[in-house]
């Protein structure tokens, strides 16, 4: 997860004593699904009911006296004893599904696909779904005693066919990726050429880019959110990545608005200049303001009928979802991006004020719709890129765990998420004082109310250009822990949804896609999680210095590689966490110590560090893929100089030569990794204090490098060259530095 907010000094805390939770406020929490009780650092805590009352509060549950718990216990109890069906129904094809109802009720199937209806074998108070569904959307259908009911019954996949072929590929942020083309930061053009180069030239099978989400636009005088994982619709990518000279439109511009365009493209390359020239930063607002505007020029143009054919269907195909994102886009421009501060009539996207307003803005809806069209069709381009260069994956795109709280997706989708409550992470062993990641969650209830398909929508428009897609945070789609507005991280608990009906739905848009799912698993991991999502054909995600055997030991030792699972994307490191060069010198401490962010001092952090690269150099060395003992005789910053003779460091391709001897389906290389590039891309705790999300890729010396540069490095080529080497078995008792049988040749 990406995202940490401060949580102000001034906040109070709820004292257990005064919140105390009586049986029915903690009976209740329990059938919605509220944690009473959770696990923290120092063992079990209550959850105070002061927290328990807040939370229910935003599922529309009034608990706020024991007198009230026990009412709002009472009326849930009658509506689930006089329900005739559940909600909704979400099964896995191949298995049947025993559904509880009442005595006497005639039950049935209708089929979204024309079949006829089917009626359920059943003995009293029970009807068997069958498991020879097809999948899809159907309808369950229920009469007794005159009453009808009718609930959404998913059939899901049972399982996902996950990555067929072992792959490596690259991981990178778009926005880091320049080429001598863009416009001051990278576009969908230089993803599609990163992805044609790495496929052509060295058989990689996937690069994985950050959330295309798009994000809020720029308010006068601030600068913008630059995360991207806290966008302002999770459904719809950000125009901000299309490449302006790539839109069909742009050889028929007329001769002023071209050169007004052209004049715009050379205020574009000085933006890519300043990044790559003068050791600048990336701009999202000033690119996007070039853009918009050149955009808009181009929107101008008459599209051919092939062209306004395939824009109507793409119309069609979304449907409303794109209509209320257009419109709180065209509503932002007037308004500004904060919804919440709108006028009263316009917060609602359903009013009357609303459609009053969409109609007098109708042309900037247009251009909202349009520009959405035009970011899928580039979207669909790099992917077809990707895979024509003999991908077997291709692009592997990234879901954020939540949306911005004022962004078009909270605007749109109010009534299927939590008001006052922020999604964040609890108290642990790294984190004293917990997280506040400042996004509102889903609703279960409203979720299984509205059949799934907000979650399914925003899926498929993520999933449809993807080969693949990762799951920040995919832990969530269990529980998430929920943080009452105005209260700190600690006093928080963990919501659970029907995982299930979750995974299910994940499962059924990644299939009608053709696309695997990889699941951001690291950190605190609730017993089970990864056993059910490897049951479903989700990959894990597994990092290189947290890969370890505990055993008794509460640090662990390295876990030797065979011992590795396969059904996981394994890298030497993430967007959150150090570059391998970072790591290997120690630099990550000396900026978070530079920072003020260690908890203790610096010489014991440091110490732990070097213990750490240490311990794992020796585990190379162990494995015949290191000459030299840990450290050598030189200080721990030599670990990242090629020796002579040697364009990549010796530790740096033999860690990634460790990757290879893992059984992991998809091994990932960190883009900066290639030229040595030590500065992370996100320092988790940090806002203004250091540049996050807003960084080239750049060299060893921390030099911004172009995608042309990069591509053209000898440390880049060199770096390929170790991941297309064979397979590397596990040492059997040759020389140190020999290279063991492989059980494969190639990872392409």
């Amino acid at each position: 997860m990406a995202i940490a907010a401060s949580v102000p000094a001034d906040v109070p805390s709820a004292s257990a004593e005064s919140g105390a939770a009586g049986p029915a406020l903690l009976a209740l929490a329990r059938a919605h699904g509220v944690d009473s009780v959770r696990e923290g650092p120092e063992g079990r805590a209550a959850v105070s009911g002061d927290t328990l009352v807040a939370v229910l509060a935003a599922l529309d549950v009034d608990a706020s006296t024991p007198d009230a718990a026990a009412r709002a216990l009472d009326a849930l109890h009658h509506r689930t004893a006089t329900r005739l069906l559940p909600r909704v129904v979400v099964t896995r094809a191949g298995q049947p599904h025993d559904l509880t109802v009442p005595m006497d009720t005639e039950v049935w199937i209708e089929f979204s696909d024309g079949h006829p209806p089917r009626n359920l074998d059943h003995r009293p108070a029970t009807g068997r779904i069958p498991g020879d569904l097809p999948p899809g959307r159907h309808t369950l259908c229920a009469r007794r005693n005159g009453r009808a009911s009718a609930a959404p019954l998913l059939v899901t996949p049972a399982r996902l066919p996950g990555v067929r072929q072992r792959s490596w590929g690259f991981l990178a942020q778009l926005y880091s990726v320049l080429s001598q083309h863009s416009w001051g930061m990278g576009d969908l053009a230089d993803l599609a050429d990163l992805a044609q180069w790495a496929g052509h030239a060295h058989g990689a099978g996937f690069v994985q880019v950050n959330p295309l989400h798009a994000g809020l636009p720029a308010t006068p005088g601030a600068m913008t959110d630059p995360s991207p994982y806290r966008p302002s619709s999770r459904r719809f990518a950000d125009p901000v990545h299309l490449r302006v000279e790539a839109v069909p439109e742009y050889p028929y511009l007329d001769a002023p608005a071209r050169d007004r365009v052209h004049e715009l493209a050379r205020h574009g390359a000085a933006l890519r200049d300043a990044v790559l020239l003068s050791d600048g930063l990336v701009d999202r607002d000033a690119t996007w303001t070039l853009k918009h505007e050149a955009l808009t020029l181009l929107h101008q143009v008459r599209r051919s009928p092939g062209r306004e054919a395939a824009y109507q269907a793409f119309l069609r195909r979304e449907g409303a979802g794109l209509e209320a994102y257009a419109t709180w886009c065209a509503l932002a421009e007037v308004h500004g991006p904060a919804w919440r501060s709108w006028p009263a009539g316009l917060r609602d996207p359903g009013s009357a004020a609303v459609h009053r307003a969409a109609a007098d803005l109708s042309g900037r809806v247009e251009f909202h719709r349009w520009l959405a069209w035009l970011v899928d069709d580039q979207l669909a381009a790099a992917q077809s890129a990707a895979r024509g260069a003999g991908m077997p994956v291709g692009l592997i795109h990234d879901l954020a765990v939540g949306c911005h709280p004022e962004g078009a997706d909270a605007w749109a989708l109010q009534n299927c998420l939590a008001t006052g409550i922020s999604v964040g992470a609890p108290p642990d062993a790294f984190n004293a004082r917990g997280q506040d990641w400042g996004l509102p969650p889903w609703r279960p209830d409203a979720l299984a109310d509205a059949a799934y398909e907000p979650f399914a929508a925003l899926l498929r428009g993520v999933v449809r250009h993807a080969g693949a897609l990762r799951i920040d945070h995919v832990m969530g789609l269990f529980r998430l822990w929920w943080v009452p507005e105005g209260r700190p991280p600690t006093e928080g608990t963990y919501v659970r949804y029907d995982h299930e009906a979750m995974l299910g739905v994940l499962a059924l848009e990644a299939e009608r896609a053709g696309a695997a799912v990889i699941g951001e698993d690291l950190g605190t991991v609730e017993p089970g999680v990864r056993e059910q999502l490897a049951d479903r054909g989700i990959l894990g995600t597994s990092v290189l210095w947290f890969e370890r055997d505990y055993g008794d030991d509460a640090k662990g030792t390295p876990l030797p590689p065979e011992q590795w699972r396969e059904q996981c994307l394994a890298t030497l490191t993430t967007h959150d966490l150090p570059s391998t060069a970072s790591r290997l010198s120690g630099e990550h401490v000396e900026l978070r110590h530079r920072l003020g962010l260690l908890t203790r001092p610096l010489a014991e952090e440091q110490a732990d560090a070097e213990s750490d690269v240490e311990e794992w150099l020796g585990e190379l060395a162990g494995e015949g893929l290191l000459s030299v003992s840990p450290y050598g005789d030189g200080p721990a910053a030599d670990l990242t100089e090629p020796a002579e003779g040697e364009v990549v460091p010796a530790a740096v391709a033999a860690l990634h030569r460790y990757l290879l001897r893992t059984p992991a389906r998809l091994l990932g290389v960190w883009l900066p990794d290639t030229l040595g590039d030590p500065r992370p891309q996100n320092l988790p705790g940090t806002s203004s204090e250091y540049p996050n999300w807003r960084l080239p890729l750049a060299d060893a010396q921390g030099r911004p490098a172009s995608l042309e540069q990069v591509t053209a490095s000898p440390r880049t080529e060199a770096l390929t060259a170790v991941m297309n080497e064979p397979a590397l078995a596990p040492r059997t008792g040759e020389a140190v530095g020999e290279q063991g049988p492989g059980a494969e040749s190639s990872y392409s």
